[in-house]
């Protein structure tokens, strides 16, 4: 049996499913967390049947990429648990009666249903069900408050008799509002005064300006405390058995694999360049903390409302690029990790708005462990170094957004976002969200840096990087100002940005020079598995272009700062 997890946007389909199948999936306080369905199963009466998170439709008539796959996924479902927001109960019945239309066995999880309460809103279940002709289930998702009894009545689901014809839906919803629900009167409680005053712009951008502040100096203080105060000393009690190993292996190929160059006799984790040293300290002591802080603070702040109310703040911003204000959210994901933010695309309407915004995301923000490793390389300059950095990378978002707004044929639709109300955090869900990202970058990302690490010091020992270095220089030279020893970042930057950057600092460059690095390195080419997600969401022609777009722009704004610094 197939088991359809459908509804609106941000109604809590994704938390439903991971407590059906113990699956762990990622859920935030914001519509289009779910770009595409997942697949997990569950026990029903002794049999195993499949469970499917379907992303999140407003209708059967769809206008996003999200939305199409929601609709081509209810042709393969058996049965479809329709997950119903019992705060918005009106907007959402729009969709059963859809769904009724189908013909498909339908079962109602009433969702959220503790906060309807809390904001006076009364639904009396049992009428609800009469009049649907199906069975109606209230849920509290994150608590796990009636999963059990929708788990019991799920071989109860069934096809609706009810029958509505298109125009008279709306109609048809209002009567049976009247009927089932009613509202008491309450005054605004502080959480929706703080969420009217988050969204006007007079004191919405002095409030977004202290949120940003606030993340950054929680995201290092967080990140600063783990690295001097765990991993470093961790490390330290780290030191004796490699030295060990050091002396074992003795000079040569294995040992500058494994070990790598010494510097003064020891170990120098940040320099030493071997699989053992550098391979696990710059994943684990110099980004591992700063992923963990930066996605302790975004899980915060998605769940807790605030997202949506950024982008609508800032769409007319947004629009000067080809934009709209949702496009916000998919970039500050790939502040995390460009993968699930170029993925979170698909939330918007237009291609040509998802290719706007995978380019701008793919060249202009940097990730968690690329920012980590270009602060670790220029933060010892203070914002002099920092800043020139960040401010290129963010003149390059808004002039190329420009460009790309002019050149591609086409318009930006107007923003259509519901704002889901401010909500406090569920920590156990925020927590598990966090391993989650967190057991992704360990899987995903720590094998590339060893990797990257084992290839740069073959490509050395075998002569490679000083044949590309001599074909490259007068482009590296000439154009940029580098080293032909940058060559071997460049070549391992495409597996890895972080290995690339941290492969700079032996090289004893100038300020300058590392400034050009870092900008390059981090606008010029995708690492592999941005590449792979930049062709499945593009396909093959558009990723050459946004391709071309990156070597180019590259190359250009490297040669400039050569110019101007």
């Amino acid at each position: 049996m197939k088991i359809l997890l459908m509804g609106n946007p941000n109604v809590g389909k994704s938390v439903i499913f991971s407590r059906l199948t113990g699956t762990d999936v990622i859920a935030s306080n914001y519509p289009g967390t779910t770009v595409e369905f997942t697949k997990g199963t569950m026990k029903l009466n002794g049999e195993r049947a499949e469970v499917i998170d379907v992303p999140g439709t407003y209708t059967l008539e769809p206008i996003t990429k999200a939305e199409e796959v929601a609709v081509e996924m209810l042709h393969e479902g058996d049965v479809v648990i329709q997950v119903v927001d019992a705060t918005n109960l009106e907007r959402n019945l729009y969709l059963t009666l859809q769904l009724i239309e189908k013909k498909v066995p339908l079962i109602i999880a009433l969702n959220l249903w503790d906060e309807a309460k809390h904001i006076g809103i009364r639904i009396n279940v049992k009428e609800l069900e009469k009049l649907l002709k199906v069975p109606v289930v209230p849920t509290v998702a994150v608590t796990g408050e009636g999963i059990k009894e929708l788990v019991s009545r799920l071989p109860h689901a069934r096809i609706s008799a009810y029958r509505s014809t298109d125009h008279e839906k709306w109609a048809d919803i209002g009567k049976m509002i009247a009927q089932v629900q009613s509202v008491t009167h309450r005054h605004h409680t502080l959480m929706e005064k703080l969420g009217d005053l988050s969204i006007k712009p007079a004191t919405g951008i002095p409030l977004s300006i202290l949120v940003m502040y606030l993340a950054f100096q929680i995201i290092r203080f967080i990140g600063e405390g783990l690295i001097g105060y765990v991993f470093e000393p961790l490390f330290e009690l780290y030191t004796p058995l490699v030295m060990k190993i050091s002396q074992l292996l003795g000079p040569g190929f294995l040992h500058n694999i494994l070990i790598g160059t010494l510097i003064k006799g020891e170990i120098d984790y940040a320099q030493s360049m071997g699989v053992l040293t550098t391979g696990l300290f710059v994943p684990f002591a110099m980004v591992l903390p700063y992923v963990f802080s930066f996605y302790l603070v975004l899980s915060f702040v998605e769940d807790c409302g605030y997202l949506p109310r950024l982008a609508v703040l800032i769409d007319n911003v947004m629009h000067r690029l080809g934009l709209h204000g949702s496009a916000i959210i998919p970039m500050l994901l790939g502040l995390g990790c460009n993968v699930p933010g170029i993925l979170a695309t698909r939330i918007l309407e237009t291609r040509r708005q998802r290719f706007i915004a995978a380019t701008l995301t793919a060249i202009c923000v940097p990730c968690t462990a690329m920012l980590a490793v270009v602060a670790g390389l220029v933060g010892k300059y203070g914002p002099q170094g920092l800043g020139i950095v960040f401010v290129t990378l963010f003149i390059v978002w808004v002039i190329l957004g420009t460009l790309l707004d002019n050149l591609l044929k086409g318009e930006s639709p107007e923003i259509f976002l519901e704002i889901p109300p401010y909500r406090i955090p569920y920590w156990g869900a925020l927590l598990k969200k966090l391993w989650m990202r967190i057991k992704y970058f360990l899987k995903e990302g720590v094998p590339y840096v060893l990797l990257g690490v084992f290839i740069a010091n073959v490509l050395y020992t075998l002569g490679v990087i000083d044949f590309v270095g001599r074909i490259a220089s007068p482009a590296i030279v000439g154009l940029l100002g580098l080293t032909k020893e940058t060559a071997a970042a460049l070549i391992i930057g495409f597996l890895r940005k972080d290995v690339a950057v941290g492969m700079l600092l032996p090289l004893g460059l100038t300020m300058k020079q590392l400034i050009i690095a870092s900008v390059v390195l981090t606008m010029y080419f995708p690492c592999v598995a941005t590449f792979a997600v930049l062709v499945k969401e593009l396909g093959v022609k558009d990723m050459m272009k946004s391709a071309g777009i990156m070597i180019v722009g590259a190359i250009l704004v490297g040669s400039l700062l050569n110019l101007i610094l």
